[in-house]
C-alpha cells in the first residue's frame, strides 16, 4: 500500500468506517484509487473474489478477479465516478464464488479529501439472496423474480406477476418497494437492460435484433433507456468494448 493510502487509513473516521463493514456479512466493499486499483476490500470482498488476504487484492483491478464484460463495465464506472457521477441501488449481474452468475445490486460514490479533491472511489455491492437475513424477505420475492428472469423477453405486466404470487397488485408493488425500492415494472426493465448489455459487449447481434430479444420491441426506446442506465448507447458500448479487447 502507498504511503498515501497507509496515512488516510491512520484515520480514526476511515478505521470506523472500515470495521462497520466488516460486520455486515451480507456486503462487499471496497475502495480503489484513481487508477481502479483496490486499496482496500473488505473479508467478504476477499472471499467473493477468491482470494484470502488483503494483500492479493491491494494494487490489483477488476480485471484480476471478474470475466472482462463485467470488469470493464465496472472500469467504465470509475470513470464515471472521477467525473462526480454516481451509481446508486443498480442492478447487475456479478459472477459469484462459486462461479455462478448472480444478480446484485451495487451503489458506488466518489471519494473526497479534505479539500474536496477526487482521491478514488468506494462502493458496495449486496447479492439479492442475502438483502435480508429473514428468509421471509427472500420469499416474499422469490417467485415473480424467478419468473421475470427466465420470461424478460416476454410481456409482462404487474397483473400477470400479482396472480402468480396470488397477490393483489398493490399487495405485489408494496413488496417490491419494501424489499427493493422499486416497482416490478422498473425490476423488468432493469433485467431486459442487464441482459441487454450482456448480450451487446458477448456477441455480434445487430443491436434491433438485441432490444427485441430482450423484450424491447421500440428500438429507440430501448436505446434511450439503455443510455440513461448505463450512460453511453447501446453502439457506442460495443465499439468502446472492441477497442479494449
Amino acid at each position: 500500500m502507498s504511503a498515501f493510502w497507509k496515512q488516510q487509513f491512520q484515520s480514526l473516521e476511515i478505521k470506523q468506517l472500515i470495521e462497520v463493514f466488516e460486520l455486515m456479512p451480507d456486503v462487499l466493499f471496497w475502495i480503489k484509487d484513481t487508477q481502479g486499483r483496490i486499496v482496500y476490500a473488505n473479508n467478504i470482498y476477499l472471499e467473493h473474489a477468491g482470494v484470502k488476504s488483503h494483500k492479493e487484492v491491494h494494487g490489483k483491478t477488476d480485471l484480476d478477479f471478474f470475466p472482462p464484460h463485467l470488469a470493464k463495465q465496472y472500469m467504465r464506472d470509475d470513470e464515471s465516478l472521477l467525473h462526480g457521477n454516481l451509481v446508486t441501488d443498480r442492478l447487475e449481474m456479478n459472477m459469484t464464488n462459486e462461479g455462478q452468475f448472480a444478480w446484485f445490486s451495487t451503489s458506488k460514490r466518489p471519494l473526497f479529501d479534505e479539500q474536496q479533491n477526487i482521491i478514488g472511489t468506494y462502493g458496495i455491492t449486496r447479492h439479492f439472496q442475502k438483502f435480508s437475513h429473514a428468509q421471509s424477505s427472500i420469499d416474499a420475492l422469490q417467485v415473480p423474480i424467478d419468473y421475470i428472469r427466465q420470461h424478460y423477453a416476454q410481456t409482462i405486466s404487474t397483473q400477470d406477476l400479482a396472480e402468480l404470487c396470488h397477490l393483489s397488485v398493490s399487495a405485489l408493488e408494496r413488496r417490491f418497494k419494501k424489499y427493493l425500492s422499486k416497482t416490478p415494472t422498473q425490476f423488468i426493465n432493469e433485467v431486459r437492460l442487464e441482459s441487454a448489455r450482456l448480450k451487446v459487449v458477448e456477441t455480434d447481434l445487430p443491436i434491433s435484433e438485441i432490444a427485441y430479444q430482450c423484450g424491447f420491441n421500440d428500438h429507440s426506446y430501448f436505446t434511450k433507456q439503455f443510455k440513461s442506465v448505463f450512460g453511453v448507447h447501446p453502439s457506442k458500448m460495443r465499439e468502446q468494448t472492441a477497442m479494449a479487447d
